[in-house]
């Protein structure tokens, strides 16, 4: 038996991610994340998705973003698309996702924050790094500024819950997740 299709709220902000099938590592390089997210960026723009927030882990990832439309047919996509990939490139075979993608849609603007902040601390959350500037895989470092932000991240929009001026929001935006580390 099939399973029914999710609710799509056009306009709808959700924390989106899925975890590779037994765990294993879903990205056995840079190179593979950094084809992950140019597909990621490409899907995006075909099904105008504008993502605020993301980080690309070892066995799974995180995304937050503003949907208009398509979330899970751009998400098997996504995921169909990289794991195919990934088996050509690597000699593998069967599926690189445990299950298919999981999500949340995203009810008010504390839980927006909040997930934001979890998604860029997940690293830190792994003992992956010791600071979330020190992972080059997610949002952050483009939010406050330490790189140019990709095409596909809106980092303007979430940079707007914290202040007017570009420099204030970031600055604001960097105490914001920095206060989490001692929840981590």
């Amino acid at each position: 038996m099939g399973r029914a299709p999710r609710i799509e709220v056009p306009g709808g902000i959700y924390h989106v991610g899925a975890r590779g099938n037994r765990g294993c590592p879903i990205y056995a390089d840079d190179e593979e994340r950094e084809v992950f997210l140019a597909l990621f960026g490409r899907l995006a723009s075909r099904h105008c998705w504008s993502l605020r927030s993301y980080c690309l882990m070892t066995n799974h990832y995180h995304l937050l973003l503003e949907i208009e439309h398509g979330l899970s047919d751009g998400m098997r996509a996504l995921n169909g698309g990289f794991s195919c990939y990934t088996n050509v490139r690597n000699g593998f075979e069967g599926h690189l996702f445990r299950n298919r993608f999981w999500c949340e849609l995203i009810e008010d603007e504390p839980q927006y924050l909040q997930t934001a902040r979890y998604i860029v601390l997940n690293p830190i959350r792994a003992g992956l790094c010791r600071a979330p500037e020190a992972w080059r895989w997610s949002s952050y470092r483009a939010c406050v500024g330490l790189e140019f932000a990709p095409d596909y991240l809106a980092a303007d929009h979430l940079l707007r819950c914290f202040g007017a001026s570009p420099a204030a929001a970031r600055h604001a935006y960097r105490t914001f997740v920095h206060d989490g580390i001692e929840q981590v």
